[in-house]
């Protein structure tokens, strides 16, 4: 939850799931500042968060989001 109201105090758009492995994956669409501010909220992660590595890939803005949603627990 605390991610998505970083997302949405930055307009930032896309989503953001946890995962069956205890993995988080998020795609975050927006203003590059803005966005590096958000990946830097994640570096850090909420107070009950343990962050330990971070992955990013950046792509082309392709503006498919809406919104900003959490999504249901993905089974991997």
């Amino acid at each position: 939850m605390e991610t998505r109201h970083e997302a949405m105090k930055r307009n930032i758009e896309g989503w953001i799931r946890n995962t069956s492995n205890g993995r988080v994956e998020a795609t975050f669409e927006g203003e590059r500042e803005d966005v590096e501010l958000l990946i830097n909220f994640c570096k850090i992660g909420s107070p009950n968060a343990r962050v330990t590595k971070i992955d990013l890939q950046w792509k082309e803005y392709t503006g498919e989001f809406k919104a900003f949603k959490i999504r249901r627990t993905a089974t991997l």
